[in-house]
Protein backbone atom coordinates (compact mmCIF):
# COMPACT_ATOMS: atom_id res chain seq x y z
CA UNK A 1 0.00 0.00 0.00
CA UNK A 2 2.64 2.50 1.07
CA UNK A 3 5.98 2.31 2.74
CA UNK A 4 4.83 0.82 6.03
CA UNK A 5 2.50 -1.87 4.71
CA UNK A 6 3.45 -5.20 6.30
CA UNK A 7 4.45 -7.98 3.93
CA UNK A 8 3.81 -11.67 4.31
CA UNK A 9 6.63 -14.24 4.19
CA UNK A 10 6.31 -14.32 0.41
CA UNK A 11 6.59 -10.54 0.19
CA UNK A 12 2.95 -9.87 -0.76
CA UNK A 13 1.49 -6.47 0.03
CA UNK A 14 -1.99 -7.45 -1.15
CA UNK A 15 -4.86 -6.59 1.14
CA UNK A 16 -8.47 -5.51 1.14
CA UNK A 17 -10.87 -3.54 3.29
CA UNK A 18 -14.39 -2.19 3.61
CA UNK A 19 -15.57 1.42 3.45
CA UNK A 20 -18.27 2.15 6.03
CA UNK A 21 -18.66 5.48 7.89
CA UNK A 22 -19.05 5.44 11.66
CA UNK A 23 -22.44 7.13 11.23
CA UNK A 24 -23.66 4.15 9.15
CA UNK A 25 -23.08 1.54 11.86
CA UNK A 26 -26.33 0.17 13.31
CA UNK A 27 -27.19 1.45 16.77
CA UNK A 28 -30.07 1.87 19.19
CA UNK A 29 -29.77 5.64 19.33
CA UNK A 30 -30.30 7.06 15.85
CA UNK A 31 -26.77 7.24 14.46
CA UNK A 32 -23.77 4.94 14.40
CA UNK A 33 -21.14 5.43 17.08
CA UNK A 34 -18.53 3.73 19.23
CA UNK A 35 -21.04 1.25 20.58
CA UNK A 36 -21.07 -2.55 20.80
CA UNK A 37 -22.30 -2.62 17.19
CA UNK A 38 -19.03 -0.98 16.10
CA UNK A 39 -17.06 -3.69 17.89
CA UNK A 40 -19.27 -6.28 16.20
CA UNK A 41 -18.41 -4.76 12.83
CA UNK A 42 -14.71 -5.15 13.63
CA UNK A 43 -15.41 -8.82 14.35
CA UNK A 44 -17.16 -9.01 10.98
CA UNK A 45 -14.13 -7.52 9.25
CA UNK A 46 -11.87 -10.08 10.91
CA UNK A 47 -14.18 -12.96 9.95
CA UNK A 48 -14.24 -11.63 6.37
CA UNK A 49 -10.44 -11.71 6.13
CA UNK A 50 -10.19 -7.94 5.81
CA UNK A 51 -7.22 -5.85 6.90
CA UNK A 52 -8.63 -2.33 6.55
CA UNK A 53 -11.65 -0.39 7.74
CA UNK A 54 -12.02 2.90 5.90
CA UNK A 55 -14.15 5.58 7.49
CA UNK A 56 -15.05 9.17 6.63
CA UNK A 57 -13.76 12.24 8.54
CA UNK A 58 -14.54 12.08 12.27
CA UNK A 59 -14.96 15.81 12.92
CA UNK A 60 -18.07 17.47 14.38
CA UNK A 61 -20.43 18.15 11.49
CA UNK A 62 -21.93 21.57 10.84
CA UNK A 63 -24.88 22.67 8.70
CA UNK A 64 -25.59 20.17 5.94
CA UNK A 65 -24.21 17.32 8.08
CA UNK A 66 -21.21 16.78 5.79
CA UNK A 67 -18.14 15.30 7.49
CA UNK A 68 -16.11 17.36 5.00
CA UNK A 69 -17.40 20.63 6.49
CA UNK A 70 -16.52 20.42 10.15
CA UNK A 71 -16.36 22.88 13.04
CA UNK A 72 -12.80 21.64 13.68
CA UNK A 73 -10.13 19.63 11.90
CA UNK A 74 -8.92 18.28 15.26
CA UNK A 75 -12.10 17.71 17.30
CA UNK A 76 -14.29 14.61 17.15
CA UNK A 77 -18.01 14.31 16.45
CA UNK A 78 -19.93 14.08 19.76
CA UNK A 79 -22.72 12.22 17.96
CA UNK A 80 -20.47 9.14 17.97
CA UNK A 81 -20.15 8.98 21.75
CA UNK A 82 -21.59 5.68 22.98
CA UNK A 83 -24.57 6.39 25.23
CA UNK A 84 -24.62 2.82 26.53
CA UNK A 85 -21.13 3.37 27.94
CA UNK A 86 -22.42 6.45 29.77
CA UNK A 87 -25.25 4.34 31.17
CA UNK A 88 -22.76 1.77 32.44
CA UNK A 89 -20.68 4.52 34.02
CA UNK A 90 -23.71 5.96 35.80
CA UNK A 91 -23.78 9.30 33.97
CA UNK A 92 -27.05 8.53 32.19
CA UNK A 93 -29.96 6.18 32.79
CA UNK A 94 -31.40 3.77 30.28
CA UNK A 95 -34.80 5.40 30.75
CA UNK A 96 -33.39 8.82 29.79
CA UNK A 97 -31.84 7.44 26.61
CA UNK A 98 -34.89 5.38 25.65
CA UNK A 99 -37.26 8.33 26.11
CA UNK A 100 -35.68 10.29 23.23
CA UNK A 101 -37.10 10.31 19.70
CA UNK A 102 -34.28 9.42 17.29
CA UNK A 103 -36.52 8.80 14.30
CA UNK A 104 -38.38 5.68 13.24
CA UNK A 105 -36.36 4.54 10.20
CA UNK A 106 -33.45 2.24 11.16
CA UNK A 107 -31.79 2.74 7.74
CA UNK A 108 -31.77 6.54 7.99
CA UNK A 109 -30.07 9.13 10.23
CA UNK A 110 -32.48 11.90 11.19
CA UNK A 111 -29.91 14.62 11.86
CA UNK A 112 -32.48 17.17 13.00
CA UNK A 113 -33.66 14.86 15.78
CA UNK A 114 -30.07 14.00 16.73
CA UNK A 115 -29.17 17.71 16.91
CA UNK A 116 -32.18 18.54 19.05
CA UNK A 117 -31.71 15.68 21.53
CA UNK A 118 -28.11 14.42 21.73
CA UNK A 119 -26.60 17.45 23.47
CA UNK A 120 -29.33 17.45 26.12
CA UNK A 121 -28.31 13.93 27.09
CA UNK A 122 -24.61 14.74 26.99
CA UNK A 123 -25.19 17.79 29.18
CA UNK A 124 -26.86 15.62 31.81
CA UNK A 125 -23.86 13.29 31.66
CA UNK A 126 -21.51 16.28 31.99
CA UNK A 127 -23.27 17.62 35.06
CA UNK A 128 -23.16 14.22 36.77
CA UNK A 129 -19.55 13.60 35.79
CA UNK A 130 -18.57 16.98 37.18
CA UNK A 131 -20.36 16.26 40.46
CA UNK A 132 -18.65 12.87 40.54
CA UNK A 133 -15.22 14.47 40.25
CA UNK A 134 -14.32 13.17 36.77
CA UNK A 135 -13.01 16.57 35.69
CA UNK A 136 -10.34 16.42 38.41
CA UNK A 137 -9.17 12.90 37.59
CA UNK A 138 -5.70 12.38 36.18
CA UNK A 139 -6.85 10.95 32.82
CA UNK A 140 -9.08 13.95 32.17
CA UNK A 141 -6.42 16.48 33.16
CA UNK A 142 -3.80 14.75 31.01
CA UNK A 143 -6.15 14.72 28.04
CA UNK A 144 -6.73 18.48 28.39
CA UNK A 145 -3.00 19.12 28.68
CA UNK A 146 -1.99 16.90 25.73
CA UNK A 147 -4.53 18.58 23.45
CA UNK A 148 -4.32 22.15 24.67
CA UNK A 149 -2.99 23.38 21.29
CA UNK A 150 -6.45 22.96 19.73
CA UNK A 151 -8.85 22.01 22.52
CA UNK A 152 -8.95 25.37 24.31
CA UNK A 153 -9.73 27.30 21.13
CA UNK A 154 -12.28 24.72 19.95
CA UNK A 155 -14.17 24.64 23.26
CA UNK A 156 -14.20 28.45 23.46
CA UNK A 157 -15.31 28.70 19.84
CA UNK A 158 -18.24 26.32 20.40
CA UNK A 159 -19.23 28.00 23.66
CA UNK A 160 -19.24 31.44 22.03
CA UNK A 161 -21.06 30.01 19.00
CA UNK A 162 -23.76 28.69 21.33
CA UNK A 163 -23.89 32.09 23.06
CA UNK A 164 -24.59 33.78 19.70
CA UNK A 165 -27.28 31.25 18.71
CA UNK A 166 -24.94 29.26 16.43
CA UNK A 167 -24.46 31.92 13.75
CA UNK A 168 -21.15 31.92 11.85
CA UNK A 169 -18.32 33.60 13.76
CA UNK A 170 -18.18 36.50 11.29
CA UNK A 171 -21.55 37.59 12.74
CA UNK A 172 -20.30 37.68 16.33
CA UNK A 173 -19.55 40.96 18.10
CA UNK A 174 -16.40 42.51 16.64
CA UNK A 175 -14.26 42.17 19.77
CA UNK A 176 -14.58 38.38 19.99
CA UNK A 177 -14.78 37.94 16.21
CA UNK A 178 -11.32 39.50 15.95
CA UNK A 179 -10.09 37.72 19.12
CA UNK A 180 -9.17 40.87 21.02
CA UNK A 181 -7.42 39.91 24.29
CA UNK A 182 -10.03 41.56 26.52
CA UNK A 183 -12.86 39.74 24.77
CA UNK A 184 -11.10 36.38 24.97
CA UNK A 185 -10.63 36.85 28.73
CA UNK A 186 -14.24 37.98 29.20
CA UNK A 187 -15.82 35.03 27.37
CA UNK A 188 -13.50 32.45 28.95
CA UNK A 189 -14.72 33.62 32.34
CA UNK A 190 -18.40 34.10 31.51
CA UNK A 191 -18.72 30.84 29.56
CA UNK A 192 -16.46 28.66 31.70
CA UNK A 193 -19.13 26.03 32.31
CA UNK A 194 -20.06 25.80 28.63
CA UNK A 195 -16.39 25.55 27.69
CA UNK A 196 -16.07 22.69 30.16
CA UNK A 197 -19.01 20.94 28.52
CA UNK A 198 -17.35 20.95 25.10
CA UNK A 199 -14.05 19.76 26.54
CA UNK A 200 -15.91 16.93 28.28
CA UNK A 201 -17.43 15.83 24.95
CA UNK A 202 -13.97 15.65 23.40
CA UNK A 203 -12.63 13.62 26.31
CA UNK A 204 -15.42 11.07 25.89
CA UNK A 205 -14.95 10.95 22.12
CA UNK A 206 -11.18 10.46 22.36
CA UNK A 207 -11.40 7.83 25.10
CA UNK A 208 -14.03 5.76 23.32
CA UNK A 209 -12.39 6.03 19.88
CA UNK A 210 -9.00 5.06 21.32
CA UNK A 211 -10.56 1.91 22.80
CA UNK A 212 -12.35 0.97 19.55
CA UNK A 213 -9.24 1.54 17.44
CA UNK A 214 -7.15 -0.55 19.83
CA UNK A 215 -9.68 -3.36 19.54
CA UNK A 216 -9.52 -3.19 15.74
CA UNK A 217 -5.72 -3.16 15.72
CA UNK A 218 -5.62 -6.18 18.03
CA UNK A 219 -7.78 -8.00 15.47
CA UNK A 220 -5.35 -7.10 12.68
CA UNK A 221 -7.61 -4.36 11.29
CA UNK A 222 -6.02 -1.02 10.42
CA UNK A 223 -8.11 2.15 10.31
CA UNK A 224 -8.05 4.27 7.16
CA UNK A 225 -8.97 7.82 8.10
CA UNK A 226 -10.02 10.54 5.69
CA UNK A 227 -9.14 14.23 5.91
CA UNK A 228 -10.37 17.04 3.69
CA UNK A 229 -7.61 19.16 2.19
CA UNK A 230 -9.46 22.28 3.37
CA UNK A 231 -11.08 23.32 6.63
CA UNK A 232 -14.49 24.95 6.87
CA UNK A 233 -14.73 28.73 7.02
CA UNK A 234 -17.16 28.44 9.94
CA UNK A 235 -14.69 26.57 12.11
CA UNK A 236 -12.48 26.99 15.13
CA UNK A 237 -9.48 26.55 12.83
CA UNK A 238 -10.27 29.62 10.73
CA UNK A 239 -11.42 31.78 13.64
CA UNK A 240 -8.44 30.95 15.86
CA UNK A 241 -5.76 30.98 13.12
CA UNK A 242 -6.70 33.58 10.49
CA UNK A 243 -3.04 34.00 9.52
CA UNK A 244 -3.15 30.53 7.91
CA UNK A 245 -5.70 31.58 5.30
CA UNK A 246 -6.27 34.08 2.50
CA UNK A 247 -8.36 36.53 4.52
CA UNK A 248 -8.54 40.33 4.45
CA UNK A 249 -8.01 42.75 7.37
CA UNK A 250 -11.53 41.96 8.62
CA UNK A 251 -10.87 38.21 8.43
CA UNK A 252 -13.17 37.80 5.45
CA UNK A 253 -12.11 35.52 2.58
CA UNK A 254 -10.35 36.95 -0.44
CA UNK A 255 -11.00 33.80 -2.42
CA UNK A 256 -12.56 30.42 -1.70
CA UNK A 257 -12.07 26.83 -2.84
CA UNK A 258 -13.93 24.96 -5.53
CA UNK A 259 -13.59 22.97 -8.75
CA UNK A 260 -13.87 24.22 -12.34
CA UNK A 261 -16.78 23.33 -14.61
CA UNK A 262 -16.67 19.76 -15.93
CA UNK A 263 -18.94 17.03 -17.24
CA UNK A 264 -20.48 16.62 -13.79
CA UNK A 265 -21.28 20.31 -13.22
CA UNK A 266 -21.45 22.97 -15.94
CA UNK A 267 -20.88 25.74 -13.37
CA UNK A 268 -18.23 23.90 -11.37
CA UNK A 269 -18.36 23.19 -7.65
CA UNK A 270 -18.28 26.10 -5.20
CA UNK A 271 -17.13 24.66 -1.87
CA UNK A 272 -16.61 27.99 -0.10
CA UNK A 273 -13.69 26.87 2.08
CA UNK A 274 -10.97 29.42 2.84
CA UNK A 275 -7.78 28.97 0.85
CA UNK A 276 -4.39 28.60 2.48
CA UNK A 277 -1.74 31.32 2.52
CA UNK A 278 0.90 28.92 1.31
CA UNK A 279 3.67 31.49 1.56
CA UNK A 280 3.00 31.76 5.31
CA UNK A 281 2.97 27.98 5.72
CA UNK A 282 6.28 27.79 3.85
CA UNK A 283 7.83 30.46 6.09
CA UNK A 284 6.81 28.53 9.22
CA UNK A 285 8.17 25.25 7.92
CA UNK A 286 4.59 23.98 7.46
CA UNK A 287 4.25 23.77 11.25
CA UNK A 288 0.44 23.70 11.22
CA UNK A 289 0.35 20.96 8.60
CA UNK A 290 2.90 18.89 10.48
CA UNK A 291 0.79 19.26 13.64
CA UNK A 292 -2.39 18.35 11.75
CA UNK A 293 -0.96 15.26 10.07
CA UNK A 294 0.79 14.09 13.26
CA UNK A 295 -2.54 14.31 15.07
CA UNK A 296 -4.18 12.26 12.31
CA UNK A 297 -1.82 9.39 13.06
CA UNK A 298 -3.00 9.39 16.64
CA UNK A 299 -6.49 8.69 15.27
CA UNK A 300 -5.78 6.49 12.25
CA UNK A 301 -3.26 4.02 10.87
CA UNK A 302 -3.55 5.22 7.26
CA UNK A 303 -4.65 8.67 6.06
CA UNK A 304 -6.50 9.35 2.82
CA UNK A 305 -6.08 13.00 1.81
CA UNK A 306 -9.08 14.30 -0.09
CA UNK A 307 -8.56 16.45 -3.24
CA UNK A 308 -4.83 15.76 -3.39
CA UNK A 309 -4.49 17.61 -6.68
CA UNK A 310 -5.05 20.87 -4.75
CA UNK A 311 -1.49 20.68 -3.43
CA UNK A 312 -0.14 21.08 -6.97
CA UNK A 313 -2.65 23.72 -8.11
CA UNK A 314 -5.92 24.87 -6.58
CA UNK A 315 -9.01 26.51 -8.05
CA UNK A 316 -9.28 30.09 -6.70
CA UNK A 317 -12.82 31.51 -6.82
CA UNK A 318 -13.20 35.21 -5.92
CA UNK A 319 -15.19 35.56 -2.71
CA UNK A 320 -18.78 36.51 -3.42
CA UNK A 321 -19.08 34.68 -6.75
CA UNK A 322 -22.22 32.57 -6.90
CA UNK A 323 -20.64 29.80 -8.99
CA UNK A 324 -17.12 28.47 -9.52
CA UNK A 325 -17.05 29.46 -13.21
CA UNK A 326 -15.01 32.62 -12.65
CA UNK A 327 -12.17 30.88 -10.85
CA UNK A 328 -8.61 30.25 -11.98
CA UNK A 329 -5.76 27.87 -11.16
CA UNK A 330 -3.08 28.94 -8.69
CA UNK A 331 0.07 26.97 -7.87
CA UNK A 332 0.11 25.17 -4.52
CA UNK A 333 3.08 24.10 -2.37
CA UNK A 334 3.83 21.01 -4.44
CA UNK A 335 6.35 18.52 -3.13
CA UNK A 336 7.83 21.06 -0.71
CA UNK A 337 5.04 20.30 1.79
CA UNK A 338 5.53 16.55 1.60
CA UNK A 339 9.28 16.90 1.95
CA UNK A 340 8.68 18.80 5.20
CA UNK A 341 6.21 16.17 6.42
CA UNK A 342 8.65 13.35 5.68
CA UNK A 343 11.55 15.14 7.37
CA UNK A 344 9.47 15.74 10.49
CA UNK A 345 7.28 12.63 10.69
CA UNK A 346 9.11 10.02 8.61
CA UNK A 347 7.50 7.74 6.02
CA UNK A 348 3.72 7.94 6.23
CA UNK A 349 0.93 5.64 5.08
CA UNK A 350 -1.03 8.04 2.87
CA UNK A 351 -3.62 7.50 0.14
CA UNK A 352 -3.68 10.31 -2.41
CA UNK A 353 -7.20 11.04 -3.66
CA UNK A 354 -6.04 11.85 -7.18
CA UNK A 355 -9.40 11.88 -8.94
CA UNK A 356 -10.82 14.58 -11.15
CA UNK A 357 -8.96 16.79 -13.63
CA UNK A 358 -5.34 15.55 -13.60
CA UNK A 359 -2.52 17.36 -15.34
CA UNK A 360 0.93 15.90 -15.96
CA UNK A 361 2.14 18.04 -13.03
CA UNK A 362 -0.40 16.46 -10.66
CA UNK A 363 0.50 12.98 -11.86
CA UNK A 364 4.19 13.78 -11.36
CA UNK A 365 3.54 15.03 -7.79
CA UNK A 366 1.70 11.86 -6.80
CA UNK A 367 4.48 9.76 -8.31
CA UNK A 368 7.20 11.73 -6.51
CA UNK A 369 5.54 11.29 -3.11
CA UNK A 370 5.30 7.56 -3.68
CA UNK A 371 1.77 7.57 -2.28
CA UNK A 372 -0.73 5.20 -3.90
CA UNK A 373 -3.45 6.88 -5.90
CA UNK A 374 -7.04 5.76 -6.41
CA UNK A 375 -8.70 3.77 -9.19
CA UNK A 376 -12.51 3.76 -9.44
CA UNK A 377 -14.02 0.88 -11.41
CA UNK A 378 -17.12 2.89 -12.30
CA UNK A 379 -14.93 5.28 -14.32
CA UNK A 380 -13.50 2.52 -16.49
CA UNK A 381 -16.15 1.69 -19.05
CA UNK A 382 -17.22 2.96 -22.45
CA UNK A 383 -13.99 4.70 -23.51
CA UNK A 384 -11.85 1.87 -24.85
CA UNK A 385 -9.23 -0.54 -23.56
CA UNK A 386 -6.67 2.15 -22.68
CA UNK A 387 -8.89 3.69 -19.96
CA UNK A 388 -6.68 4.09 -16.86
CA UNK A 389 -9.51 2.91 -14.58
CA UNK A 390 -9.76 -0.54 -16.18
CA UNK A 391 -8.03 -3.21 -14.03
CA UNK A 392 -5.61 -4.37 -16.71
CA UNK A 393 -4.07 -0.87 -16.72
CA UNK A 394 -3.48 -0.56 -12.95
CA UNK A 395 -0.07 -0.22 -11.35
CA UNK A 396 0.51 -2.28 -8.20
CA UNK A 397 0.87 0.88 -6.07
CA UNK A 398 -2.77 1.95 -6.08
CA UNK A 399 -6.06 1.50 -4.24
CA UNK A 400 -8.96 0.15 -6.28
CA UNK A 401 -12.55 0.95 -5.30
CA UNK A 402 -15.76 -0.10 -6.98
CA UNK A 403 -16.95 3.39 -6.04
CA UNK A 404 -16.50 5.88 -3.19
CA UNK A 405 -18.86 7.70 -0.84
CA UNK A 406 -19.37 10.31 -3.60
CA UNK A 407 -20.43 7.80 -6.26
CA UNK A 408 -23.56 5.82 -6.96
CA UNK A 409 -23.60 2.35 -5.51
CA UNK A 410 -22.31 -0.25 -7.98
CA UNK A 411 -25.81 -1.57 -8.61
CA UNK A 412 -27.22 1.94 -8.93
CA UNK A 413 -24.48 2.85 -11.42
CA UNK A 414 -25.11 -0.28 -13.48
CA UNK A 415 -28.86 0.34 -13.61
CA UNK A 416 -28.38 3.99 -14.65
CA UNK A 417 -25.51 3.51 -17.12
CA UNK A 418 -26.20 4.33 -20.76
CA UNK A 419 -26.42 1.44 -23.21
CA UNK A 420 -22.85 1.78 -24.51
CA UNK A 421 -21.32 1.92 -21.03
CA UNK A 422 -23.34 -1.03 -19.79
CA UNK A 423 -22.46 -3.03 -22.87
CA UNK A 424 -18.79 -2.29 -22.24
CA UNK A 425 -19.08 -3.36 -18.59
CA UNK A 426 -20.96 -6.57 -19.42
CA UNK A 427 -18.36 -7.55 -21.98
CA UNK A 428 -15.37 -6.74 -19.77
CA UNK A 429 -16.82 -8.43 -16.68
CA UNK A 430 -18.39 -11.31 -18.60
CA UNK A 431 -21.70 -10.60 -16.86
CA UNK A 432 -24.16 -13.32 -17.82
CA UNK A 433 -26.98 -12.95 -15.33
CA UNK A 434 -28.95 -10.29 -13.49
CA UNK A 435 -28.24 -11.38 -9.88
CA UNK A 436 -25.54 -10.01 -7.60
CA UNK A 437 -24.27 -7.60 -10.26
CA UNK A 438 -21.91 -5.76 -7.85
CA UNK A 439 -20.02 -8.99 -7.11
CA UNK A 440 -18.70 -9.15 -10.68
CA UNK A 441 -17.03 -5.78 -10.09
CA UNK A 442 -15.86 -6.72 -6.59
CA UNK A 443 -14.20 -9.83 -8.01
CA UNK A 444 -12.48 -7.75 -10.70
CA UNK A 445 -11.16 -5.36 -8.04
CA UNK A 446 -9.85 -8.25 -5.92
CA UNK A 447 -8.28 -9.97 -8.93
CA UNK A 448 -6.45 -6.83 -10.10
CA UNK A 449 -2.76 -6.20 -9.40
CA UNK A 450 -3.65 -3.25 -7.17
CA UNK A 451 -2.00 -3.75 -3.77
CA UNK A 452 -5.21 -2.73 -2.02
CA UNK A 453 -8.91 -3.16 -2.81
CA UNK A 454 -11.52 -1.27 -0.76
CA UNK A 455 -15.22 -1.96 -1.30
CA UNK A 456 -18.10 0.12 0.09
CA UNK A 457 -20.31 -2.03 2.33
CA UNK A 458 -23.34 -1.12 0.19
CA UNK A 459 -21.85 -2.99 -2.75
CA UNK A 460 -21.41 -6.17 -0.72
CA UNK A 461 -25.07 -5.80 0.25
CA UNK A 462 -26.09 -5.21 -3.41
CA UNK A 463 -27.93 -1.99 -2.53
CA UNK A 464 -29.22 0.30 -5.26
CA UNK A 465 -28.94 4.09 -5.00
CA UNK A 466 -31.19 4.10 -1.95
CA UNK A 467 -27.91 3.12 -0.27
CA UNK A 468 -25.89 6.00 -1.73
CA UNK A 469 -24.02 8.05 0.87
CA UNK A 470 -23.52 11.37 -0.92
CA UNK A 471 -24.40 13.12 -4.16
CA UNK A 472 -21.89 15.99 -4.64
CA UNK A 473 -23.20 19.52 -5.20
CA UNK A 474 -26.59 18.70 -3.68
CA UNK A 475 -28.14 19.72 -0.39
CA UNK A 476 -30.22 17.35 1.72
CA UNK A 477 -30.54 13.59 1.64
CA UNK A 478 -26.80 12.98 2.08
CA UNK A 479 -24.73 11.21 4.78
CA UNK A 480 -27.91 9.56 6.09
CA UNK A 481 -27.35 5.87 5.31
CA UNK A 482 -27.51 3.41 8.22
CA UNK A 483 -26.77 -0.28 7.84
CA UNK A 484 -29.45 -2.55 9.25
CA UNK A 485 -28.39 -4.69 12.26
CA UNK A 486 -28.94 -8.00 10.47
CA UNK A 487 -27.00 -7.02 7.30
CA UNK A 488 -23.47 -8.11 8.28
CA UNK A 489 -24.14 -11.84 8.49
CA UNK A 490 -21.65 -14.69 9.03
CA UNK A 491 -22.60 -15.96 5.56
CA UNK A 492 -21.62 -12.65 3.99
CA UNK A 493 -18.35 -12.60 5.94
CA UNK A 494 -17.59 -16.10 4.65
CA UNK A 495 -18.27 -15.11 1.06
CA UNK A 496 -15.97 -12.09 1.34
CA UNK A 497 -13.23 -14.16 3.00
CA UNK A 498 -13.37 -16.75 0.25
CA UNK A 499 -12.83 -14.02 -2.33
CA UNK A 500 -9.99 -12.46 -0.31
CA UNK A 501 -8.28 -15.85 0.05
CA UNK A 502 -8.73 -16.66 -3.62
CA UNK A 503 -6.91 -13.49 -4.66
CA UNK A 504 -4.27 -13.41 -1.93
CA UNK A 505 -5.74 -10.56 0.10
CA UNK A 506 -6.81 -12.32 3.32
Amino acid sequence: MATKTKKSKKGSRRQSGILLPISSIPSKYGIGGFSREAYAFVDFLEAAGQKLWQILPLGPTSYGDSPYQSFSTFAGNPYYIDLEALIREGYLTEEECEAVDYGSNPSYVDYEKIWLTRFKLLRKAYERAREDGLLQEQDYLEFAKENQDWLADYALYMAVKSHFQYVCWVEWDEDIRLRKPGALKKYREELAEEIGFYQFQQYLFASQWKALKAYANEKGIRIVGDIPIYVAFDSADTWANPELFQLDQNNMPIGVAGCPPDSFSITGQLWGNPLYRWEYHRETGYAWWISRIAYCYRLYDVVRIDHFRGFESYWFVPYGDETAEGGHWVKGPGYDLFRALKESLGDLDVIAEDLGFLTKEVIALVKKTGYPGMKILQFGFGDGADNAYLPHNYPCNCIVYTGTHDNETMLGWYKNADARTRRSAKKYMDIRGSRDIPWYFIRAAFASVADTAVIPMQDYLCLDNAGRINTPSTLGGNWELRMLPEAATPELAGRIRELAETYGRA
